[in-house]
């Protein structure tokens, strides 16, 4: 159990009372309309696009999850936290496409590149996949941080755990509400500094007590290597680097969690910019959330700390090693991470339900009609989540992998839709939306055969499809989806040339690609080579 000392107390205090400020002011400057709600207005920078990319993303998860990554499979996992490249690619290559269409939301594009129908599913394919994913996720690891910082573990006979659940839901919820994605957005570029700095404590303390780090990778040695033999049982490589890179760009390229972000920007230019500064940003988490997983094993090998389960790792580095006052950093960085991911989540729900549901069926409905519903089906996907919580933490033992486990499933499809409907306008409607529908019934027939897997061993093919490495599955799911959508192509009508108009490669409008030369300059060069140069260097470092 922690005891804060009153400088942390002071620290928690002012961090609260600078996110008050900012979504006083979020406020008083929005609108009651849904594209200033969903949107913030279509007029944020690059500074508060990249800093919501990344603090979306970072969640208590990563603190929890990718440190308990880090105590049990070293730097196996550092490959998703490796993908600034794919960032790189969403800013360069598909925020033009995105950007251009004035769309809402990732399926509305769908929509004017296929059919209504490909949006609603797609819709639909969304929201389950938050509620197996990141709500679930989320909640759990937050909840698990503060159960364990506090020590507490029942209040009037109830588990504290679902009480500092739904209580992190209740608070994060009301300012989500009340200022809508400008909230969020502004709210990420004051908590993004403030997780950044209570991690860099952890491993500046932590090293110092392990000896340096030159020691860290002695313990560690054997869980060192990025890339692992093509057998290995758990990380083999050819599923590792082609498995990520479908994972990374499902959810970087397509999602609406993430690309919802450069939705928001005033032009083109700011979008790929935040796009950038989101890509160094990105560099940091092998550092700052995976590495203290790494120093927790080398300190609990020489006997200076000790936990249980590995996702306990990070927390047990906070209440056994800080000193006083700099507890509250820590704390303020994680309830940082917690509430940016459940804020961008609650948002992105309510946009999804909202735009792709609600309003599609219902045209008529007025601006605060809207806005209510998305509200009502935030809270209805959230308790969904937390009801999925006990059957998640039966999939797997680590909470990030559990986590990239199950996107594994869901990447396929939806990244082989939108990567060949934007290179190729050859490719039609039927196979777009038969590609998402057997893609995504494909994994979730994984998803329950992992279940069942030791009694499915013995049965031919099913036994297989339960037992196969599961990035080797997301392989071979993306690699069947892929050939189904060119074999239903190659047989049935794609849409007519005007109507795919700046939606593909091939049909993009001249005066698109003029705005977008106007806006690049040699700077936009330089920070890509940078960004690329230092994911390629960590690679060789660890390879």
């Amino acid at each position: 159990m922690i005891e804060l000392d009153l400088l942390d107390w002071i620290v928690l205090c002012a961090f609260f009372a600078m996110l008050v400020a900012v979504v006083g002011f979020s406020m008083r400057s929005k609108e009651n309309d849904t594209e200033d709600y969903f949107l913030a207005g279509r007029n944020a920078t690059w500074l508060t696009i990249g800093a919501s990319i990344f603090a979306s993303n970072i969640g208590s998860e990563h603190l929890v999850g990718l440190s308990g990554a880090g105590a049990s499979s070293g730097m196996a996992l550092a490959h998703w936290e490796l993908q600034s490249y794919i960032i790189l690619l969403l800013g360069w290559f598909l925020v033009p496409f995105y950007w251009s269409s004035k769309v809402y939301t990732m399926p509305e594009f769908l929509e004017r590149r296929f059919s209504a129908r490909s949006r609603t599913f797609l819709a639909g394919i969304s929201i389950v996949s938050y509620v197996l994913t990141k709500v679930a996720v989320t909640v759990y690891a937050g909840a698990l941080v503060l159960q364990t910082l506090l020590g507490i573990d029942t209040i009037w006979g109830i588990d504290f755990f679902w009480i500092a659940a739904i209580g992190m839901v209740v608070v994060t919820g009301i300012y989500t509400v009340l200022g809508g994605m400008k909230a969020i957005m502004w709210t990420s570029v004051v908590q993004t500094p403030v997780l950044l700095v209570g991690s860099i404590v952890i491993v500046w303390i932590g090293l110092d007590l392990a000896g340096g780090w030159a020691e860290v990778e002695r313990i560690n040695q054997e869980n060192l290597h990025l890339i692992r033999p093509w057998d290995d049982p758990n990380f083999p490589w050819p599923g590792v680097i082609f498995g990520s890179f479908i994972i990374g760009f499902w959810y970087w390229c397509t999602d609406q969690y993430i690309v919802q972000r450069v939705l928001s920007a005033r032009g083109i230019k700011e979008a790929r910019r935040g796009t950038m500064f989101a890509g160094y940003l990105k560099l940091l988490p092998v550092f700052l959330f995976l590495f203290p997983g790494m120093i927790a094993v080398a300190l609990k090998e020489k006997g200076i700390i000790s936990y249980g389960s590995s996702d306990a790792a990070f927390a047990t580095l906070v209440t056994e090693l800080l000193p006083a006052g700099i507890k509250g950093i820590v704390i303020g960085g994680l309830l940082a991470a917690l509430m940016s991911s459940l804020a961008s989540l609650f948002n992105s729900s309510a946009t999804l339900f909202t735009i792709d549901f609600y309003k599609k069926f219902k045209p008529e409905a007025s601006e605060n009609n809207l806005l209510q519903v998305g509200r009502i089906a935030t809270v209805v996907i959230v308790i969904l989540g937390m009801l999925w919580i006990p059957l998640m933490l039966a999939l797997s033992a680590n909470l990030f992998e559990y986590l990239q486990q199950v996107q594994a499933l869901i990447a396929p499809g939806i990244a082989a839709v939108f990567l060949l409907g934007i290179c190729s306008k050859r490719i039609t409607e039927a196979a777009a939306f038969w590609g998402l529908v057997i893609g995504f019934a494909l994994g979730m027939c994984r998803l329950v055969m992992s279940f069942f897997a030791e009694t499915l061993a013995s049965v031919p093919v099913m036994g297989w499809y339960a037992n196969e490495n599961w990035l080797y599955i997301c392989v071979a799911l993306f690699i069947v989806i892929i050939l189904l959508m060119v074999v239903l192509s190659a047989f049935t009508q794609p849409k007519d040339e005007e109507s795919l108009k700046g939606l593909t490669l091939q049909s993009v409008d001249p005066d698109q690609v003029a705005e977008i030369k106007r806006g690049i300059d040699y700077w936009d060069y330089v920070h890509t080579a940078a960004i690329l140069g230092i994911t390629f260097f960590i690679y060789w470092r660890f390879f």
